[in-house]
C-alpha cells in the first residue's frame, strides 16, 4: 500500500512524538511540526522525516506552515492537530487574542481551514487531541479573549472545549466532501506538558505523581487508534472520544449553535490579523 502522508502537530515530544515514532516505523510518511528547532529537528532526523518549526502564538506563522504544506504535499491522508498547551497568566499574543484560546483553538483552527482544499481532495482525517478538561471550560462567544472573568484552568479548558465544538462543526460543514474528523482526550500524560506555565498543573508534571501519569506511547494510542480505524465502522466522524470509545463532554460541546458561531467567531479572528 501506499505511505499515507500524516502531518502532527506538536510531535517535538510527547504525545505526539510518540505517535510519529509508531507511525514513521510502519512505514507512513510523516511529516512533524514543533516550535522548539532544536527539539523538532532531533525528532525528524531520528526518524527521518520531514518537519517544520511553527510557533502557534503567531497566526502569521502557521499561515507560512500551511503554504509551505500545501506547496510540498498535494495529498494530506491526516491532519493531527495535536499542539496546545496551559500558559498561566492571561496574556496577550501579537495578534491581540489570549494565548490559550489562540494556541490551542484559533491557529489549528487556522491551519485546518487553510488546508481545506487539499483535505477534502485527500478525504482526510482530522484528529484533534482535546482533553477532558472541556469540562471545566464556559465559552462565552462575547468573551472570546476572557478579559471580563480569567482563570488558568478554565481558559485551558475553554480551548479545550473549542477542539470539540470545531470538531463537531468541521464534521457538519464538510463531512459530506470527504472529510472525517475526531477530538479525542489522551489522558493524562508523563510529559512536560505545563512546564513553561504558571499553572498549579505543572507541579504534578515534577512530583511523586507524575509515576502515576500514562506514558507518551500510552497516551498516543486513542490517537493511532484515530489515524488508523475506519471513520463509520471503528469510530464515528465529528464526535469525542477517550480510551477508544465515545467519551461523554462538557454540555456546550453538543450546542449546534454555539458551534457555528464560533466558527464565525475564529473566521473573523484569524482574518482579522491577515
Amino acid at each position: 500500500m501506499t505511505p499515507r502522508t500524516i502531518v502532527i502537530t506538536g510531535a517535538s515530544d510527547g504525545i505526539g512524538a510518540a505517535a510519529a515514532r509508531t507511525l514513521a516505523k510502519a512505514g507512513e510518511q510523516v511529516v512533524i511540526v514543533g516550535r522548539s528547532e532544536e527539539k523538532t529537528r532531533a525528532v525528524a532526523k531520528e526518524l527521518n522525516v520531514d518537519y517544520f518549526v511553527s510557533d502557534f502564538s503567531e497566526l502569521e506563522q502557521v499561515r507560512t506552515l500551511a503554504a509551505q504544506l500545501k506547496s510540498d504535499y498535494p495529498r494530506i491522508d491526516v491532519l493531527a492537530n495535536n499542539a496546545g498547551g496551559i500558559m498561566g497568566k492571561r496574556t496577550l499574543t501579537v495578534d491581540g487574542n489570549e494565548s490559550t484560546f489562540q494556541i490551542n483553538h484559533l491557529a489549528p483552527f487556522l491551519l485546518t481551514t487553510l488546508l481545506i482544499d487539499t483535505l477534502t481532495a485527500s478525504n482526510a482525517k482530522v484528529i484533534n487531541t482535546s482533553s477532558a478538561a472541556n469540562g471545566f471550560g464556559k465559552l462565552d462567544l462575547s468573551d472570546l479573549a476572557a478579559e471580563r472573568s480569567y482563570s488558568t484552568t478554565r481558559a485551558y479548558g475553554t480551548g479545550k472545549l473549542a477542539n470539540i465544538l470545531f470538531t463537531a462543526e468541521l464534521d457538519r460543514r464538510y463531512g459530506g466532501q470527504g472529510i472525517t474528523t475526531a477530538a479525542f482526550h489522551p489522558g493524562v500524560v508523563r510529559t512536560n506538558f505545563a512546564a513553561e506555565s504558571t499553572s498549579p498543573f505543572r507541579h504534578a508534571y515534577k512530583t511523586l505523581l507524575n509515576r502515576f501519569m500514562l506514558s507518551p506511547d500510552q497516551g498516543a494510542d486513542t490517537l493511532l487508534w484515530l489515524v488508523n480505524g475506519t471513520p463509520g465502522k471503528d469510530w464515528f466522524s465529528g464526535a469525542f472520544y477517550t480510551k477508544r470509545a465515545m467519551a461523554k463532554a462538557n454540555p456546550q460541546a453538543y450546542d449546534v449553535e454555539l458551534a457555528r458561531g464560533l466558527w464565525e467567531k475564529s473566521e473573523e479572528l484569524v482574518q482579522a490579523t491577515s
